[in-house]
């Protein structure tokens, strides 16, 4: 495991794992990976956090800082106030018949613009996720390879013909959805090829709602 001087950073300016992680745009658990050693930093990482926490990214590898030897700080200022970081997960959603997935996925935050993401949303950006589709059952609206941006406060089918993270069967996927009748749900491929498929709405469990998407060129 490799020393850091993160934790040190981080208590001497009076901030919990909690709210550090917030400002850097990652989980708590990816924090303590990351102060523990567990995980490499790289140089993003080291950007990332070192800006959060108000030093200069060599100063968290540095080997002769401690805890003793760091100035006091009064006010910490969060790091580009017009910047917010959304998690991209390391899971691709099936535009087919799904994809089994873990119960726990590894993620990487990803910074978008505020301004921008409030064109999108109004939902906080700690409940924004990003994922990759594969697959073509969801041509032409999606194609393999899209990034898909989920939000996970929508769980409900809300709106009729949306297109929603699912999870069916245990398996994991993207499509559309629209009620049919009592307890009934009518799950939707977009590609005229591939077949609808009416189910139990007791057998799936919706993730969120897809609000945008990139696409490469």
């Amino acid at each position: 495991m490799a020393a850091n001087n993160i934790a040190a950073f981080r208590k001497q300016r009076g901030l919990s794992q909690t709210e550090l992680a917030e400002r850097v745009g990652t989980t708590l658990n990816m924090l303590g990976k990351l102060e523990r050693g567990d995980r490499s930093l790289d140089q993003a990482w080291l950007d990332k956090i070192g800006s959060a926490l108000g030093v200069a990214p060599h100063e968290l590898i540095a080997p002769d800082i401690t805890e003793k030897k760091l100035a006091p700080v009064a006010v910490i200022t969060p790091a580009a106030e017009d910047v917010v970081y959304i998690q991209k997960l390391d899971l691709s959603l099936s535009m087919g018949p799904g994809t089994h997935i873990e119960d726990w996925v590894e993620a990487e935050p990803v910074p978008f613009g505020l301004d921008f993401i409030r064109t999108v949303t109004r939902t906080s950006s700690d409940r924004l996720k990003l994922v990759t589709g594969i697959g073509d059952s969801m041509y032409p609206t999606l194609n393999w390879g899209d990034v898909i941006l989920i939000d996970t406060t929508e769980r409900q089918l809300a709106r009729q013909d949306a297109v929603y993270w699912i999870d069916l069967y245990g398996a994991a996927g993207l499509k559309r959805l629209r009620t049919v009748g009592p307890g009934r749900v009518l799950v939707v491929s977009d590609n005229p090829n591939v077949p609808d498929q009416e189910v139990d709405a007791a057998d799936l469990r919706i993730q969120g709602r897809a609000i945008w998407l990139a696409r490469g060129i």
